[in-house]
């Protein structure tokens, strides 16, 4: 695709300037700038400073020649404008398209080289553990049976096109406009999910008329008009008719829908519901609200606000806003403050849809019986709920949550500054880029290349530029990539976990009466004196190093880093596990819970959650001639434990595993915290520990004491998709 670029009429100039008609890099920098992020008038502006008096000006010397300069600039689409017309009905001003052929735009997201490594060209099969499972569309039934009508080599591109209401410019008085999006399915789900990758293109504004006719019709001619622009759009992807699917029932009027003569294009299959409006909104504006009747609002918030604060999770530190992350934590935060099947009728609406919607129906009376439903003539006792039939055939393919940050990333910010432009910004990466690689006598060409063993990123632009030009990549927008602990951490002993502390020590030489007094760990000494002692016996190694007497450097966190569960080559972005001492802001310590595999029963590796009160590590001093053995080599953890007291289907109302404080008794008969020092390296997964609150939050506990008041917590399953994969397999 790239390659089109030397095809443009002034690409014999840039073979001596690449960033013609600039002078420079740098003069392309900022005009890219200018154009991006100054209205036309701030334009005009900034190009008649003063400063120009004293210093050197650009080689554009007005609004208008920067403009024109980068209407000049290679194209792939331009875009049009086409009047729409309407026989017999009028409007309130004249309606206007701007559009590009979809077609074009289509086939350069297929030719496009920086998606070269991330595209799929043939349905396939996915089996795990003797089940098959479903991810992007290549590996759906209907993958294969379209496949099946086309000819020995062909290949699928399947189309997917997203759009959401906006105001797209301030400078046309509030002009609202359907921004259209569309990208193919061939490309990897983990690009297409980030809008910042440029795997989604806009390809039109429709136009939002007002008719001059009755309120009840004007819904549907703006129906219809949204029809016929998409017509026009996608004319040249259709490229042949099938039987029409019009009913006499049940329509929204419109008798020529824009998919009509689109074959493979069934409603009953695109039209499906997406994860943002299907799930989260209805979470939001049903289960939500019953909760809050059911318990109080009030409770409600004090259930969030005194959870535990960790590092990368959202905190609730003024209450419930942000409804998609409530919905990780909502059913252990409400368990004991309502009945049992009420808590069911909730928790069933998050694991599988099938299952869910069974059980939901199952317990839904409680909801009823708790006057948690209402509407406004009050209490409500039937469930006649759009979103809740639609879950009926949801499979959760698609968010919303794309099409709607593209409004902001190819939209809201650029129109105003492009809308007398033909290029849109995207083909001004796409230059950006063609100048980098020509500058540097860097091939157009992203060569196939075979997947390394583990990926840390998801932007195959930076993938690529990182390839051939290494010390360029500073150059490349977009998310970076997740920094990869597994090359230089410390690894555990199967190399599935790495881990990562701070070369300097938030603490560096400790002796052992001052980690007992400034982490209040009694136990210190005796849990290192018993590590020390079976670490010995187990590998044969003995020291004279006495740690009584040593020193030791302390760090207040380290990082956990795994590999996805679904993906195996996919690096996950490292968790941080905190384990402060006490402070003013947390006088109990602020520390966190983790998962831990150590000998259980018979010899046999079992899983223990507990929670890390000191990360710490031996240190030897100058011109000693002690040598640590290798257990004490690597950082160490003293950990506090925690015992499993139910199993999920012991408690079916929050389906999550209990756990309490673990305790053992000195000779005097006092309690004190189970405690032990084991290797950082015996940790395998960061854990949420949800308190159980019963039927109030306790006075006086906050986000700073609550994993230190309570006795007894719920292990949340549904922090993240990790997690729940964890203790629904591997775990049990």
């Amino acid at each position: 695709m790239l390659d089109r670029l030397e095809d443009d009429s002034y690409a014999y100039r840039r073979k001596i300037n690449h960033y013609y008609p600039f002078h420079d890099e740098g003069e392309w920098e900022l005009g890219k700038f200018l154009v991006e992020n100054l209205t036309q008038t701030q334009m005009i502006k900034f190009l008649k400073l003063k400063w120009f008096n004293t210093h050197e000006r650009p080689s554009f010397t007005t609004k208008d020649q920067l403009l024109d300069w980068m209407d000049s600039l290679p194209c792939f689409t331009e875009w049009k404008v086409s009047n729409i017309e309407f026989s017999g009905y009028t409007t309130i001003h004249p309606i206007e398209l701007i559009w590009r052929d979809a077609l074009e735009v289509v086939k350069q997201l297929f030719s496009d080289p920086i998606f070269a490594n991330h595209m799929t060209y043939t349905p396939h099969v996915v089996n795990v553990e003797n089940q098959r499972e479903y991810g992007d569309y290549m590996s759906a039934d209907m993958a294969w049976k379209i496949q099946d009508y086309l000819p020995v080599g062909a290949t699928q591109v399947p189309i997917i096109l997203g759009s959401d209401k906006t105001h797209v410019t301030r400078i046309t008085g509030g002009l609202e406009m359907h921004p259209v999006f569309i990208t193919i399915s061939n490309i990897d789900s983990e690009v297409r999910s980030k809008a910042t990758l440029r795997a989604w293109r806009c390809i039109a504004y429709m136009p939002i008329a007002k008719f001059r006719v009755h309120s009840d019709y004007q819904s549907i001619l703006q129906a219809r008009l949204w029809h016929k622009c998409m017509d026009l759009v996608l004319a040249n992807l259709k490229a042949a008719a099938f039987q029409k699917v019009a009913k006499t029932v049940n329509l929204s009027g419109v008798h020529m829908p824009f998919w009509r003569d689109w074959h493979f294009a069934c409603p009953s299959v695109f039209l499906a519901g997406d994860v943002l409006h299907t799930c989260f909104k209805f979470f939001a504006d049903h289960p939500l609200k019953w909760v809050k009747e059911a318990i109080g609002a009030y409770e409600l918030d004090t259930r969030f606000i005194v959870q535990h604060k960790r590092v990368g999770t959202r905190h609730f530190a003024k209450g419930i806003t942000h409804y998609r992350d409530i919905q990780r934590t909502i059913v252990a935060s409400i368990a004991g403050a309502t009945s049992p099947q009420f808590i069911r009728a909730i928790r069933a609406l998050n694991p599988s849809m099938e299952q869910a919607l069974l059980d939901f129906h199952t317990f839904k009376g409680a909801i009823v019986e708790a006057e948690a439903r209402k509407g406004k003539k009050g209490v409500k006792e039937d469930f006649f709920i759009p979103k809740l039939e639609l879950l009926q055939s949801f499979r959760g393919t698609f968010s919303a949550d794309t099409t709607e940050h593209l409004l902001i990333t190819h939209c809201k910010d650029l129109f105003p500054q492009t809308a007398r432009q033909s290029k849109d910004f995207t083909e001004q990466c796409i230059f950006d880029l063609y100048t980098l690689l020509t500058s540097r006598g860097v091939s157009l060409v992203n060569a196939m290349h075979a997947e390394e063993e583990e990926v840390a990123t998801t932007n195959p632009a930076l993938s690529w530029v990182s390839r051939v030009l290494p010390d360029e990549v500073n150059l490349v927008c977009g998310p970076r990539p997740v920094r990869n602990h597994f090359l230089k951490g410390i690894l555990s002993g199967d190399a599935l976990v790495a881990f990562q502390l701070n070369v300097t020590p938030d603490y560096k030489a400790l002796s052992p009466a001052d980690i007992r007094t400034k982490y209040t760990l009694p136990g210190f000494d005796c849990a290192l004196a018993n590590f020390i002692g079976r670490s010995s016996l187990s590998s044969g190694e003995h020291t004279h190093w006495d740690p009584n007497y040593g020193r030791y450097q302390t760090w207040n966190k380290f990082r956990l880093q795994l590999h996805s569960a679904f993906q195996q080559w996919v690096i996950m972005p490292s968790r941080v596990v905190q384990a402060y001492p006490p402070s003013d802001d947390f006088p109990l310590g602020n520390c966190d819970t983790v998962l831990i595999d150590g000998m259980g029963v018979g010899g046999k590796t079992t899983s223990y959650v507990a929670q890390v009160r000191l990360i710490f590590q031996p240190t030897i001093r100058r011109g000693s001639k002690v040598e640590l053995p290798s257990y004490l080599s690597d950082p160490l953890l003293y950990v506090q434990y925690f015992r499993f007291i139910s199993s999920p289907d012991e408690r079916p109302e929050p389906m999550m595993w209990t756990v309490e404080r673990a305790y053992t008794q000195d000779e005097n008969g006092n309690r004190h915290r189970e405690g032990a020092v084991v290797r950082v390296t015996d940790v395998t997964h960061a854990v949420e520990l949800i308190p159980v609150y019963g039927e109030a939050v306790g006075d006086g506990v906050s986000s700073a004491t609550s994993l230190e008041t309570y006795e007894r917590f719920f292990l949340n399953s549904f922090a993240n998709k990790e997690s729940y994969h964890t203790f629904s397999t591997e775990f049990v």
